[in-house]
């Protein structure tokens, strides 16, 4: 009886012990910077490795000028079908269990270049969790629309950091975020 209880003790051990951290990535596109700090943040906070992503011409402040209504940014939520090119992509994203993507809200939708993003990487099988920063909408809207569009992939809500947070208020981001990941077995 002993020697049977002790060998279910040493599988649970093992087997605990087995399980793993999921492999994280963090992948962001930042306008102004915003994204692109939180998502460093994020990134110290769980260990993930962090990816930009950038397009191929690369964004200037005249182009996420939002109140100028002839910026690159109003052309491309006025056509969603449009694809901005990317300046790279990841490189060995198999590794990864879980995906990050974060952006800034344009239009109460996702950058057009997260749509590039999603459609050029294989996400298929991973946790992909979405996260915003704006100065004004949520992410459910973005979120939904993502979901409707990539209907094959195993997407998440995340949060929104909204502008001018109080560094409480980030820090809940950053934990809600982190608390996302799911736990390897």
């Amino acid at each position: 009886m002993r020697k049977s209880l002790l060998m279910v003790l040493a599988v649970m051990f093992m087997t605990v012990c087995a399980a793993k951290e999921p492999k994280v990535l963090i992948t962001y596109f930042s306008a102004s910077g915003t994204t692109k700090s939180l998502s460093q943040d994020l990134a110290k906070a769980t260990g993930a490795d962090l990816f930009e992503i950038e397009g191929a011409q690369p964004y200037t402040a005249e182009d996420v000028n939002l109140g100028n209504r002839e910026a690159r940014a109003f052309k491309e939520m006025a056509d969603k079908a449009m694809r901005p090119e990317l300046k790279e992509n990841p490189k060995n994203l198999k590794q990864y269990d879980v995906v990050f993507i974060g952006f800034p809200i344009w239009g109460n939708y996702a950058p057009n270049i997260i749509y590039t993003f999603i459609e050029k990487n294989d996400l298929k099988g991973k946790t992909v969790i979405i996260f915003s920063t704006s100065g004004s909408s949520e992410l459910t809207n973005s979120f939904n629309y993502l979901k409707q569009q990539y209907p094959d992939l195993n997407l998440v809500e995340g949060t929104t950091l909204k502008r001018n947070p109080t560094p409480e208020a980030r820090q809940q981001v950053i934990d809600k975020l982190k608390a996302a990941i799911p736990a390897q077995k």
